[in-house]
């Protein structure tokens, strides 16, 4: 059997559409948000919409919960979607809650997005005051039913102590290296050390904001610093986490910078003068280019085995070592 073809981050506007591309492009497994600043109820809302696309697509995608399931899709024809959150609002102020969550299928949980949360602060915030108490105890517990530590968003101090005080490797699942881009949310070379060396694992995100040149980055750019990655981290820790907001209204950014916390609009990584979404590279639009990105790759110095891993093999090693009870 091939090596699986993962996506470990989108935010697509869904739609049987998107679901056949997602065929049609050989996406074997993607971890979807399901949550940016949703109360735990809200949240239980989306998986009622996801069940009820289960139902109806059922011959495209099915909920995924387990390793497994990437080979099950493989061998079925399907796409196995995972779940996950950018930002620990569904668990409110209750500890129990992560463990209820786990339950109900959710893999992977951010302690941050781009604000100070209950847990940990964001990579917006003038001060970053690392994990908090309950930040602590969540990734505890986090650990110990099967959850990942994600810190895509998270700041420095944060995520260096998320990735000390965590028992199992977290997860980075969509950004890319400062020393390449230097955007607030791509990640120091201090930080992706730590991240690797203790196991954990990097995504590399197309969202133009993320990207050297913008939406002008060309694919061999982008595939030349995944290449020096490699070298500097080993390419076994690397895969990809696209971000990929297909079909999105401009207006969705602005629920994902504000949500309910400010009055005003804060438009983050974007432009004052252009809040919507940027448009994606001329090589990535969607879920039916990744073998363009396969091939990009393949044309680095890097082996077919490392190019393999990268695609997906390494997430769904991931998959196999995070997600059951510690």
């Amino acid at each position: 059997m091939r090596a699986p073809l993962i996506d470990n981050l989108q935010y697509a506007n869904y739609s049987p559409r998107i679901f056949k591309e997602m065929r049609e492009g050989g996406v074997d497994a993607v971890h979807v948000t399901i949550a940016y600043h949703e109360s735990f109820r809200e949240m239980v809302q989306n998986l009622e919409r996801w069940n009820r696309w289960f139902e109806d697509h059922g011959d495209l995608i099915f909920k995924a919960t387990c390793a497994e399931d990437v080979t099950r899709a493989q061998r079925s024809g399907r796409t196995a979607i995972f779940f996950g959150f950018q930002n620990p609002s569904p668990i409110e102020d209750d500890i129990g809650l992560v463990e209820i969550c786990h339950q109900l299928g959710v893999r992977f949980m951010q302690l941050s997005y781009n604000n100070q949360s209950l847990l940990a602060t964001g990579c917006y915030e003038a001060e970053d005051a690392g994990l908090t108490r309950m930040g602590r105890a969540v990734v505890a517990e986090m650990n110990r039913v099967g959850m990942v530590v994600d810190m895509s968003h998270s700041a420095e101090r944060s995520t260096l102590e998320a990735i000390e005080h965590s028992s199992r490797p977290i997860a980075i699942t969509h950004a890319n290296p400062a020393w390449w881009h230097d955007a607030l949310r791509n990640k120091s070379d201090a930080v992706l050390r730590a991240l690797t060396e203790a196991g954990g694992m990097l995504g590399f995100s197309i969202y133009p904001h993320h990207l050297r040149g913008g939406s002008a980055c060309t694919l061999e750019d982008f595939c030349a610093m995944i290449a020096e990655a490699a070298r500097r981290y080993g390419a076994q820790h690397l895969g990809l986490g696209t971000d990929l907001c297909q079909d999105q209204p401009d207006s969705v950014v602005e629920w994902m910078r504000v949500g309910r916390w400010t009055k005003g609009v804060d438009y983050g990584e974007g432009s004052a003068t252009a809040p919507g979404f940027p448009p994606m590279p001329s090589w990535f639009a969607g879920n039916r280019d990744f073998g363009t990105v396969r091939d990009g790759l393949l044309a680095q110095d890097l082996s077919a085995e490392e190019v393999d891993g990268i695609m997906g093999g390494n997430w769904h090693r991931f998959y196999a070592e995070s997600f059951g009870q510690a």
